[in-house]
This record gives C-alpha cells, structure tokens and sequence, in this order.
C-alpha cells in the first residue's frame, strides 16, 4: 500500500488552514478538488457541501497531530482511531499500473472508494493512510512546525527523527531567527560589559587613577 501516498491526504488537507494567520484555502469546490490530486474520478463527486464536511474533518485532523506533537500517543491514537470508526474503508487488492517484467500486474493492497461523498472517500483514505504511518513509524513521526507563526503539520521521514518544519522554507526563516537573535544577544551582553567597565572605571580614587 502506498502509505505515504495515502497520508499525505491528512497533511494536505489539515495545511489547508493557517490558524494563527488566520489563513484558509477550503471556500470552495475547486479547492476541495484539488485535494484528491491525481484521484480525479473521487474528485468529480464534490459538491458545495463537501467544503463544510472537510472543514469539520480538518479540525479533527489536526487534533491527531497536536496530540501526537505533545506527546500524548493515546490521545492521538484515540482521535484516529474514532475518525476511522465513522470513515471506514474497503481494502481490496489492485494490480492496476504496476506491472513487472512480464508483463503481469504487480499486485498490491489498494483503498476501494465506495463512500457515499467526497468528503467521506476522502477522510477514509486520509486516516488510514496516517493510521498505517503512525503504527509503522510511530506516533512521534506526526508533528507541528516549529517556524512560528507557522502551524502547518508534517510527517517526519527522517532517519534520525530530527525533523522540525514543514519545509526548507520554513527551516530557513527559523534558522536566520535565532541567528538573529543570537547576534542582538551577544550585542546587549557586550553593551551591558562595556558600561559595566565604565562604571568600575568612574568609581576608581582619583590617587589610583
């Protein structure tokens, strides 16, 4: 099964949303659509309704990540675990694409969509895309940016768990950040030395100066 794949469903849509700016790019149809990607027979199902439907499972979405973020694994799993309870999926196996040298198909387990709407055949393959990744990886792989005011989630697939943004983007800015602040740090200290000197030097007795 194309995991990666499948959880990167529940990343783009969660990243659909900007909090502490105040962003969001779901307010309409077409950019529900966008979400399915290459998945465009889903995609020609949704309606208006589906932006209200997203929105909703979004919120829920992200509290999988914040749980995850602050390290409470239980909670993360128990938010996934009920969202997959009301979206559940039909896994069947496909050999569609891949093919191997003999020309015969290249069999793989694959997400049947059979929901009632978009927004369910979407949420399906979203959760258990990340419930897959969650359980192979671990429930520490799922995390928020650090770059504030950024609050978009990303999955770690880093060899060594050490990732801490959502892009190269953001992993500069924070970067030049703390460079920065480290630079004004240095800067007030060698201030706060140089009239400390002054000081010392003011106070000396004339007879010693």
């Amino acid at each position: 099964m194309e995991l990666a794949y499948y959880s990167d469903y529940a990343v783009r849509l969660v990243n659909t949303e900007q909090p502490e700016r105040g962003g969001d790019s779901l307010t309409s149809v077409e950019a529900v659509r966008e979400l399915f990607g290459a998945a465009q027979q889903a995609a020609r199902r949704a309606t208006d309704s589906d932006v209200t439907r997203l929105r909703t499972v979004r919120a829920r979405l992200r509290a999988v990540f914040e749980a995850a973020d602050a390290g409470d694994e239980v909670l993360a799993v128990d938010l996934l675990n009920a969202l997959m309870m009301e979206f559940p999926v039909s896994p069947q196996i496909s050999g569609h694409e891949y093919r191997d040298d003999g020309g015969r198909p290249k069999w793989h387990m694959h997400i049947a969509d059979h929901a009632a709407n978009a927004t369910a055949g979407f949420t399906a393959t979203a959760c258990m895309g990340l419930a897959f990744h969650l359980t192979e990886l671990g429930v520490d792989r799922l995390g928020i940016c650090e770059a504030a005011p950024c609050r978009n989630v990303y999955l770690d697939t880093s060899t060594n768990r050490s990732r801490r943004y959502c892009s190269d983007r953001c992993a500069t800015r924070a970067n030049v950040a703390a460079y920065r602040a480290r630079k004004r740090l240095e800067s007030e200290r060698a201030a706060r030395t140089g009239r400390t000197a002054e000081t010392a030097q003011d106070t000396t007795p004339a007879t010693e100066r």
